[in-house]
């Protein structure tokens, strides 16, 4: 059973009052595994307790707050599988309380059965709209979580109100911080004394302070529920790794807009792993795209019967798929939530003399890196498998799928 540590960040959460409870935070502050630990309480001292936590979607939930609440379960020696319905996403107790989870992109969940105690998680990433329709369904009080990229409704709408109480958190207060990231942390604020890009970085998710993410590479993208019926599967992109995250994103067609899918996004995965994953993933026979920097993994992974090769630099080499991006726009799945953080955060750097952007983009870029080696590949549009037709924007065609 892993081991459950009292931070001070969980005494910080506990002791709140008022009707909205604000946390504030910058990463590895421990606000989700401070807030989860107090709602476990009040579930179990209180019979017959009703509890949401809710986020902007369910892969977001599944990956994030659902994942800690059980470790929490477990750590604490409360975890039965028996009381956790999968169907429904609803943990049920002894006593007759149960937490349930949800989506803020269900409308008949917003709109649904209310609650005694709400939390709703990374709540920037709400519409204001959403918070309103919980809220007024949540009889007694309301955590809100988030890291403060920029300014959005909680600051505008709730942060002068009498019923609110504000906690800002940082990795100081959580104990538990693991050495390796304290060491990151403290590299970039380093970094903070000569970029612009990471002196913002280190007042959100270090100092947890209020930020403004300006100059983001990104504009013209969206969130679609999930791949969408009769969209044309293209192709798909890999992002080399090891310490740092290996990314696959598959790429999809629909209606003059790219789709893309993030397949896989994970640390320590060696050659044949990414294969295996690909062959999974249904991508065996179409082509892939990886950075031509790695001929030997590109190699490793076509023996294993997979078509994919390296992708040649084109324009300069580094910011031409970027921009084929650009021009393109596209639509990005849901379920793809690491790809979804970095789109929110990849940005240009801002000279510090004169407060102009430069054309160095700073920021992780996995996911972001393997949709640009297919995309860069893509300009022209493939008619079929390795044929190409048509300049510009993809035309519209009969789907295969």
């Amino acid at each position: 059973m892993a081991e459950f540590i009292k931070t001070t960040a969980q005494v910080k959460v506990a002791n709140l009052k008022g009707r909205v409870r604000v946390v504030q935070g910058g990463t590895s502050a421990s606000k989700t595994f401070s807030i989860v630990p107090t709602l476990i309480n009040y579930a179990v001292e209180v019979p017959g307790l009703e509890i949401s936590i809710v986020s902007e979607s369910f892969p977001h939930l599944r990956r994030g707050v659902i994942r800690d609440f059980e470790k929490i379960m477990q750590a604490v020696g409360l975890w039965s599988r028996s009381r956790f319905n999968k169907t429904e996403n609803v943990y049920r107790f002894a006593n007759g309380s149960f937490i349930e989870f949800f989506s803020a992109d269900q409308p008949d969940k917003l709109r649904g059965a209310r609650r005694d105690i709400l939390f709703i998680n990374e709540c920037n990433n709400v519409p204001f709209d959403a918070y309103q329709q919980l809220a007024i369904r949540t009889k007694k009080f309301i955590y809100l979580d988030f890291n403060p990229s920029s300014e959005f409704w909680a600051h505008t709408e709730l942060e002068a109100d009498d019923g609110t109480s504000w906690l800002t958190l940082t990795y100081l207060d959580n104990e538990a911080t693991p050495p390796a990231v304290i060491k990151d942390l403290e590299r970039a604020v380093e970094k903070a004394k000569t970029s612009s890009y990471w002196e913002n970085w280190v007042r959100v998710y270090v100092r947890g302070e209020l930020g403004s993410m300006e100059g983001l590479v990104f504009d013209d993208w969206d969130q679609v529920d999930k791949v969408p019926k009769g969209a044309e599967l293209l192709g798909y992109g890999v992002d080399f790794g090891w310490t740092a995250p290996a990314a696959i994103v598959a790429a999809y067609y629909l209606d003059g807009r790219w789709i893309f899918d993030e397949v896989l996004y994970a640390t320590r995965q060696k050659n044949p792993d990414l294969a295996k994953k690909i062959k999974a993933a249904g991508l065996a026979d179409v082509r892939g795209w990886a950075d031509e920097a790695e001929p030997k993994s590109i190699q490793e992974i076509k023996d294993e019967g997979i078509n994919i090769k390296g992708a040649p630099k084109k324009g300069d080499g580094k910011t031409y798929g970027i921009k084929v991006m650009q021009r393109q726009g596209f639509s990005v799945t849901k379920r793809s939530t690491n790809f979804i953080k970095e789109l929110r955060r990849f940005a240009y750097e801002k000279d510090k003399a004169t407060g102009q952007f430069t054309e160095e983009m700073v920021g992780d870029n996995h996911a972001i890196d393997a949709a640009k080696y297919w995309a860069m590949m893509n300009e022209i549009r493939p008619q079929g498998r390795g044929k190409s037709s048509g300049l510009g924007r993809p035309k519209t065609r009969q789907s295969r799928l």
